[in-house]
């Protein structure tokens, strides 16, 4: 009979995160994990022609390196083979018709280019984040704190509050980003530039709280820059398991979960889909959705879970849909602006209102005519990706329904939904869109793939339908909300039974949040060292 200290359903990079801190802790671990490798949506294949290494899902890590998972298991990590690149401009946009701008981790720059493309924006941009500063460190901190916990209680009252008023961060709060950008910000560009960021956050820029989050991005990807793992996104999910593995713990691939076993009020074992039963001593920890948590995992397990809670899992929203179009080129994108072929994401974007109107078109399912493309080519600062002269691209739309109704261009039938051939003509709108924007692009595919929202839905059940965010994120089902408003934070109806991952606190994107807040949870706020 299998027992181990701590068993990790599902193998998410946050779950290998709290796997290798309970490993090098001492504790006996084991990671179950449904498909055939590990790291959940960190994972880099040859999507398209022999030699051409795309990162599938997820791509570069920039909250994952400035984070505290990073900051105390980076140096063995890089000893297993992680190396981080960065490209020489974190960000930057493409707009028809107007200049181009860029951002870098130097401010001085940042800020001569925002005055640049209006007189003015360079030192609205300087105030901006100096006026912010006060709130940055407190805010930061939360990502690595328990959010239901006392302590992040206390951070949150004394960011709200200031002289005995609601704080200028309260209302900040509260602030759609359209409305910060258009007041702070002459420059449509400025607008264009930092607007679509709010998409990889899960909002769009006229909801409430979008404004926060745009200015958070901002100050992340200034700070660490984009980095991406050489060799492809999987090469984290790759040391990770090293590192559990080095400390003597188990992953294990080709393993679904179908069921945590509950006794006395105490998870004490999980049953894999092929009938093993492998018992955990001291926690199970689930990297899956509450919809999976409590009416699968949990669902014949009488009594344990509230009516309450399960009415509420049953109630758990899911977001936009996602497609990606991988690229196999025989030559690097070419931009106007050769800063942009340096660039680690940009946006190539019609500007704030196109913005807008794509989340809007998207929001009411349809298929944006002109939707927001978020392009990468990790070849330009990781050649091992591809062969000497080629490169690889990743436009990536955030932009674009779950369940379709229709075609805002009229062009599409989508009568039978998320359909190879729906896809495939959507792919080709965007690739025509890209093109205004490198003009290059088409006459260079030598091969492509499509990601849409009926695959993520195939490959990862924690996309739900398709939403690669594990879950809305607008207002109502954040914070204090998420997962679900009667369990608002990593521990759930089951005392040793936690949660991680998107669904929960610090949400989605690669991260390492919420592994690493579970591993405090379960091993206290001690040293970060392994023992000995």
């Amino acid at each position: 009979m299998q027992r181990y200290d701590a068993i990790m359903v599902g193998s998410g990079h946050n779950a290998l995160v709290a796997a290798a801190y309970l490993a090098r802790a001492g504790w006996g671990v084991l990671v179950l994990e449904g498909n055939d490798r590990p790291g959940g949506l960190v994972r880099t294949e040859e999507l398209t022609v022999p030699g051409f290494r795309h990162d599938t899902y997820s791509s570069a890590h920039p909250l994952f390196t400035s984070g505290p998972a990073y900051a105390e298991l980076g140096p063995e990590l890089t000893a297993l083979g992680l190396t981080y690149r960065t490209s020489r401009y974190c960000t930057g946009v493409s707009m028809p018709g107007s200049p181009t701008a860029v951002l870098s981790t130097s401010a001085e720059e940042n800020v001569a280019e925002a005055e640049r493309l209006a007189p003015g924006d360079g030192v609205a941009l300087a105030a901006l984040l100096e006026e912010f500063a006060p709130y940055a460190g407190p805010v930061f901190a939360l990502f690595s704190a328990e959010l239901a916990g006392a302590g992040a209680a206390e951070v949150v009252h004394g960011l709200m509050h200031e002289d005995g008023h609601l704080s200028p961060f309260a209302q900040l709060f509260l602030r759609t980003a359209r409305d910060l950008l258009e007041h702070r910000f002459s420059s449509p560009v400025v607008h264009g530039l930092l607007a679509p960021w709010a998409l990889h956050l899960g909002r769009g820029p006229d909801e409430a709280n979008s404004a926060l989050w745009t200015i958070l991005v901002l100050i992340a990807l200034t700070t660490a820059g984009m980095p991406t793992p050489e060799g492809g996104s999987e090469r984290l999910a790759r040391a990770l398991v090293a590192l559990v593995g080095q400390h003597g713990g188990r992953v294990a691939t080709k393993r679904w979960v179908d069921r945590i076993i509950v006794r006395e009020g105490r998870a004490v074992a999980v049953r894999t889909a092929d009938g093993e039963v492998v018992h955990a001593e001291r926690a199970v920890i689930a990297s899956v959705n509450p919809d999976q948590l409590y009416l699968k995992l949990l669902a014949h397990e009488n009594g344990v879970v509230p009516p309450a809670i399960r009415r509420q899992a049953r109630a758990y929203r899911y977001g936009h849909g996602c497609v990606q179009i991988h690229l196999a080129l025989s030559e690097p994108p070419c931009f106007e602006d050769e800063r942009l072929s340096r660039t680690g994401q940009l946006h190539l974007t019609g500007g704030l209102d196109a913005l807008s109107r794509s989340v809007n078109e998207a929001t009411r399912g349809l298929l944006p005519a002109e939707p927001t493309i978020s392009f990468d080519s990790p070849s330009a600062v990781d050649p091992t990706r591809c062969p000497p002269g080629a490169a690889v691209a990743r436009l990536q739309m955030l932009d674009v329904p779950l369940r379709l109704r229709g075609d805002a261009a009229g062009r599409i039938g989508t009568g039978d939904g998320w359909t190879e051939g729906v896809k495939n003509a959507f792919a080709d709108r965007v690739i025509e869109l890209a093109g205004r924007h490198a003009p290059n692009l088409p006459d260079a595919i030598i091969g492509r793939h499509v990601i849409g929202p009926a695959d993520l839905a195939a490959f990862n059940p924690n996309c739900g339908p398709g939403d690669p965010y594990g879950g809305s994120h607008d207002l109502s089902q954040s914070y204090l909300l998420r997962p679900l408003p009667g369990q608002p934070s990593h521990r759930t109806v089951v005392p040793n039974l936690f949660m991680l991952g998107a669904a929960t606190w610090p949400g989605h994107g690669v991260n390492g949040g919420s592994g690493h807040i579970v591993a405090r949870e379960l091993l206290g706020p001690g040293p970060a060292a392994p023992p000995g």
